[in-house]
């Protein structure tokens, strides 16, 4: 008897639910039309791979000049038949204009041929206003700690799963970053935010990051401008980017 009472009862809480919000769904449905401001039109690419109309190219194929060495002098990178390409033991490089929340395409290449394992094959990474790394690495049948294989925040969290195809073969990533905020005394008041999809696959799905990246310990945040450069890492594998594009969000 007490579940048939609980069950009625809770009917009843549905019709009367129902019934309050009748006088809602009456009235001038303009009320809850919103026409200002209109969204601004942009052209998209002719694939889901290319630039739309208000897209930043950072790398488009010819030449590396939207890019700086560590010291800001010209990037030393090897650029050959549209492709950018780690020069081992040049540093890394970052792009002249500083970025916060932004969405970007950028496809990637581990080298043909196989040298080393784990962290050794085809190591590189991406990193949001210079701190958060995305983890570029070939592994493709290449077992590393699972928070430093190819589409992990590295050293914090590891990809949903491993959808990376194989060595010499280009891969994709996708990324929505939304950059950190701070209080004024420097404290977080709102971490950074990331959702990366590789090779269409979504493997961050609006995950919360620690903090800058750190090769031992734990990250943490310390305040930084609104506006940071993005960098790509040498890490003394020939990896290879092409068709690198970003907007500003």
């Amino acid at each position: 008897m007490t579940q048939r009472f609980l069950f009625n009862l809770f009917l009843l809480f549905c019709v009367y639910s129902l019934q309050a919000q009748q006088p809602l769904r009456q009235g001038d449905p303009k009320l809850t039309e919103v026409w200002e401001p209109e969204p601004k039109v942009i052209t998209p690419g002719k694939t889901s791979l290319d630039a739309p109309s208000d897209a930043i190219v950072l790398f488009g194929g010819e030449n590396a000049d939207a890019w700086a060495a560590k010291d800001n002098g010209a990037a030393k990178w090897k650029v050959e038949s549209g492709i950018l390409t780690v020069a081992p033991g040049t540093g890394e490089i970052h792009t002249k204009q500083g970025f916060g929340d932004c969405q970007l395409h950028i496809e990637w290449r581990t080298p043909a041929e196989v040298k080393g394992d784990g962290q050794g094959r085809g190591n590189s990474g991406i990193f949001f206003m210079g701190r958060y790394e995305l983890q570029v690495l070939d592994s493709y049948k290449n077992r590393t700690y699972s928070n430093g294989q190819a589409g992990s925040i590295y050293k914090q969290l590891p990809p949903l799963v491993n959808v990376s195809r194989g060595p010499g073969e280009w891969q994709t990533y996708d990324v929505i970053f939304t950059a950190p905020r701070f209080n004024e005394d420097g404290s977080v008041k709102l971490p950074a935010r990331i959702t990366v999809l590789h090779n269409g696959v979504l493997v961050q799905n609006n995950s919360t990051l620690w903090g800058g990246t750190q090769y031992i310990g734990i990250a943490t945040y310390e305040k930084h401008g609104d506006k940071e450069p993005l960098v790509l890492q040498d890490h003394g594998n020939p990896t290879s980017f092409r068709n690198i594009w970003i907007r500003p969000l």
